[in-house]
């Protein structure tokens, strides 16, 4: 569990990398966030280091054929 502060670091690095992705685009999403977790989770919790792990795992995501 994360302190509130890097709760709200996550919720926002989240929120900036995933601005342009559909809502409803929820494998991308959730790709996202697990990552971004992850990252968290192992002690990377620089915002600037959390962007990175965010925007990379965005490069990578499964995309949604509509």
């Amino acid at each position: 569990m994360f302190d509130p502060a890097t709760t709200a670091i996550l919720r926002v690095v989240f929120d900036e990398v995933c601005e342009d992705v559909s809502r409803y685009d929820t494998a991308a999403r959730t790709h996202v966030a697990s990552r971004i977790l992850e990252a968290a989770t192992n002690g990377d919790v620089s915002p600037e280091r959390l962007k990175q792990v965010g925007h990379e795992a965005l490069h990578d995501a499964p995309t949604t054929w509509r």
